[in-house]
């Protein structure tokens, strides 16, 4: 399936397969794609916790509205974001460069990153956004659907997840096969309501 397909077919998908398993190497498959979403001076701030386990997923689902994506999916990925990235070892992220490109991004990294948390939070939180596009994108082209989730609490989530200080929940993804089709698209906004030039 080409990229335009993909954005074009995917769709949020409510009613999955609940009997259909994705095997190891669909899921090893889809994750490694994921891993290679863009993210700000490649920090890869996020975190994927595959949630397997029924009774997790049922108690995620009781702080999520009841939404059944949550236990009927194959596989229910939360999204979580390390907001401190930036500053765990941040030459990690630049191993393979050489060492004066290396020397040069890490002291960019400390000027911009210290002393704003807001920043910090805004970009990990774009890396995940990104990722889970890149996962929903993977999967159609794989011939799984998805739904992006929130209505959440997240807070809860967490406890549930026991997400580490620092780290905060971004978004669910539900990825599994459709048992129906979705309703037409609601309607999308023309282009001359959305699109700008050089500013509104």
């Amino acid at each position: 399936m080409d990229v335009r397909t993909a954005i074009e077919t995917r769709r949020a998908i409510k009613q999955f397969d609940p009997g259909h398993v994705m095997t190891e190497q669909e899921i090893d498959a889809l994750m490694s794609l994921a891993v290679l979403s863009p993210t700000a001076f490649n920090f890869q701030h996020w975190r994927f916790v595959l949630v397997r386990n029924p009774v997790l997923r049922e108690a995620i689902r009781a702080v999520s509205w009841m939404q059944p994506q949550i236990t009927e999916a194959s596989l229910l990925v939360v999204i979580c974001a390390d907001v401190n990235a930036w500053q765990k070892e941040p030459d990690r992220y630049w191993r393979n460069a050489s060492a004066d490109v290396r020397e040069g991004v890490v002291a960019a990294i400390g000027e911009y990153y210290r002393g704003r948390p807001q920043t910090q939070r805004d970009e990990a939180m774009r890396s995940c956004d990104m990722a889970a596009q890149t996962l929903m994108l993977a999967a159609k082209e794989m011939g799984y659907d998805s739904c992006p989730m929130d209505l959440a609490d997240f807070d809860e989530v967490a406890k549930l997840i026991r997400l580490p200080e620092g780290h905060v929940v971004s978004m669910f993804v539900a990825l599994g096969k459709r048992v129906r089709e979705p309703w037409p698209r609601a309607g999308q906004l023309p282009l001359d309501e959305v699109v700008r030039v050089d500013g509104f």
